[in-house]
């Protein structure tokens, strides 16, 4: 069974930045110190449980200047759990929990994600689509600005 739960407490975190660790800086060598930041303490953090067991992760912020706008964040899924469905589940999970971070207000509540390039494709089939912002390096790897609509 599939289930989320937000992160409560020392050990939820550690266990999500754990998976961020395994995908982001053992995979793709992300090194460490750009990969945990100082949002992390203001962040809601998800985490995507197959069976009880974490397999991925994702956080959501406010956007300081727009009241309106939630970013989705270090979304990653473990290696064995990708093609599978479930990365559309963890989307679905943070989607789930905006409320937490941009209360439901008179105008659309905006999901913006900034995506590897390799990427794009999976968060299009999921309803985002690409801003007019270029590509851009982050970490090393090409990203875009991807936006939807919710409510």
């Amino acid at each position: 069974m599939i289930t989320h739960r937000i992160v409560q407490g020392l050990d939820d975190l550690r266990t999500a930045r754990d998976i961020r660790y395994h995908v982001f800086v053992r995979e793709q060598q992300v090194p460490l110190v750009l990969e945990v930041d100082a949002r992390d303490e203001k962040a809601v953090h998800v985490l995507l449980c197959a069976d009880g067991q974490p397999i991925g992760t994702g956080r959501l912020l406010s956007d300081p200047h727009q009241d309106h706008i939630c970013h989705l964040g270090r979304v990653a899924l473990l290696r064995a759990w990708r093609g599978r469905g479930y990365g559309a589940a963890l989307m679905r999970a943070l989607a789930a929990e905006v409320d937490h971070v941009v209360p439901r207000g008179e105008r659309p509540r905006v999901l913006a994600l900034s995506a590897q390039c390799y990427a794009i494709g999976f968060y299009e089939k999921l309803g985002y689509r690409l801003t007019e912002t270029p590509r851009y390096l982050d970490a090393g790897i090409w990203h875009r600005d991807l936006r939807k609509e919710i409510d």
